[in-house]
């Protein structure tokens, strides 16, 4: 594993984007993040370790909705129709950052970190995360984060990297060269 470099993040953070930097380049992948509720700290965690640059191509803060339309292609009807904080829009994320860059492998996370905006149906801590690999599955999975919009965006984080890792140790995958 890298050395761990010295940051302002929290230590798990590093810790597990370590972790996937190593995964990605046993793989021999590229990653794309695209990331609306946690405003890139995905991506700022992943670059911060030395040698992301080898399996990091890029990545899409898609805050707003017409980010999401422009930059990844979520259709407007989709938003319209199940709102940002959807399974449906996260899965769309994760496609459209595959076909807008040179990744194999793209994370998505769509979510409600509060304090204000939520509802019954969409408490604030809603948050749906995608990851979708080229030419295969895209999963795509709902939690409800408790605390702060720090500590949900912190757990956001971290349920997106430990996500990647899943997906890094999947079947699905072909096997590392």
């Amino acid at each position: 594993m890298p050395p761990a470099p010295s940051v302002p993040f929290p230590r798990d953070f590093l810790d597990q984007a370590s972790t996937v930097v190593e995964a990605l380049q046993t793989r021999g992948l590229m990653l794309a993040t695209v990331e609306s509720c946690t405003g890139g700290m995905i991506a700022a965690a992943l670059t911060a370790v030395p040698g992301s640059s080898a399996v990091f191509d890029r990545g899409f803060i898609t805050y707003a909705n017409a980010a999401k339309e422009r930059m990844v292609g979520v259709p407007a009807a989709l938003l319209a129709a199940h709102g940002a904080v959807s399974p449906e829009v996260a899965r769309a994320m994760a496609e459209g950052a595959l076909r807008e860059s040179e990744a194999g492998l793209s994370i998505a996370v769509t979510g409600i970190a509060g304090p204000t905006g939520g509802s019954a149906e969409k408490p604030v801590g809603l948050v749906y995360l995608a990851c979708a690999v080229t030419d295969g599955p895209v999963s795509v999975r709902r939690q409800i984060f408790a605390g702060s919009r720090h500590e949900i965006r912190h757990a956001t984080v971290n349920a997106a990297l430990e996500m990647v890792l899943r997906t890094l140790e999947g079947p699905h995958l072909p096997p590392a060269p």
